[in-house]
Formats: structure tokens, C-alpha cells, sequence
């Protein structure tokens, strides 16, 4: 299994099936800060539920889709990366993020999707990044604009949560304009 390393010891590497009881640890320390920010199916509540949606991702990857990947601070995992969406044919991605409270402000998501980016623009020749968030979601929106990404829209009342619909805020960065790491 490949690990890259991150800053203030942190580590990216995919998150497994085999790992479930881990991921569920995680949600049960991240689970009701994240709610709001990500999809209602990711933030399970046992191991089982965690099963399954590492099982979803392991599916789609084997079938070029869809990757998920843990971001671990001194060997305990505190959040991830992930493509929601992976066309290699369309040559075009969505990538997502999210981190326990105690994860936050160190960058870690933003060096984690910059990994992401690179590897999807240089190696995968894809063409088109996107990255969804809510729009009242300052720090999301901060991690995209970090990354390069430019605002190319908002989709009106299209995020659902707990009964009140939100705007969708709709970021891309092209090929062309990324910016690998260490340039």
C-alpha cells in the first residue's frame, strides 16, 4: 500500500474495506461536524454502515470510478479525500473532502486534494476537476480557491439537509491551469 506524506506527520493513503471499524471510530469523533457539509449516505452510524460505504468505493474504483483516501495524523485517522466522481473517458473528476475538529487548520485537506489534482491531471490526463460545497461553507470554499479553482457557479436550493434546501456552490480547475506541487 503507497503512503504520502503530509505536513505535521500527517499521511494520505486509500481507505479499505478492511479498515471499516477504523472508519467507523473516525465518524463517531467527525460525524456530527460533517453532517451538513457532506453526502447523507457517507456519515454512517456503526461498523456496518462504515462497511458498506468503503465497500461503495472499492467497488467504483474497480471499475475506474470513484477513490477514497485517509488522511492520518500520528496514525490515527482524522479525515480524507476522496473523487465523488471519476470519468476517465469524459476526462473529468469531482473531488471532495472532510476532517474531524480536531484535523482542522493545518492544510491537510488542501495538500491532500493538491495529491489528488496532480495525480488525476498528470497521470490520468484528465482534462476538468470540480468541487461541490455548499456555499455557506466558508472553509470549503477557501480549500477550492487555495487549490486554483474557479467559481463557475451556484445551483439555487440544490443541497438538501434536514428539511431546509441550500445553494450549491459549483468550482472546476482545467488541466491547463493547475499548477503541479512544487512548481
Amino acid at each position: 500500500m503507497f503512503s504520502l506524506s503530509l505536513s505535521d506527520g500527517a499521511h494520505l493513503a486509500p481507505l479499505e474495506v478492511w479498515q471499516a471499524e477504523e472508519f467507523a471510530d473516525h465518524l463517531d469523533r467527525a460525524r456530527e461536524h460533517i453532517r451538513p457539509w457532506v453526502g447523507p449516505a457517507f456519515v454512517t452510524d456503526d461498523v456496518d454502515g462504515a462497511r458498506a460505504t468503503l465497500q461503495r468505493y472499492a467497488e467504483r474504483l474497480a471499475g475506474d470510478g470513484a477513490r477514497l483516501y485517509g488522511v492520518r495524523q500520528g496514525g490515527t485517522l482524522v479525515g480524507g479525500v476522496m473523487f465523488t466522481a471519476f470519468d476517465a473517458g469524459a476526462g473529468s473528476c469531482e473531488i471532495g473532502c472532510w476532517l474531524e475538529p480536531s484535523a482542522e487548520g493545518h492544510g491537510l485537506v488542501t495538500q491532500a486534494c493538491g495529491a489528488l489534482l496532480d495525480w488525476a491531471f498528470t497521470s490520468r490526463a484528465m482534462h476538468r476537476a470540480e468541487w461541490h460545497c455548499r456555499a455557506d461553507n466558508e472553509r470549503s470554499s477557501a480549500v477550492a480557491e487555495r487549490l486554483g479553482m474557479t467559481l463557475e457557479g451556484v445551483r439555487r436550493e440544490a443541497w438538501p439537509y434536514r428539511g431546509v434546501r441550500y445553494d450549491k456552490q459549483v468550482w472546476a480547475i482545467l488541466a491547463r491551469e493547475w499548477r503541479p506541487r512544487g512548481e
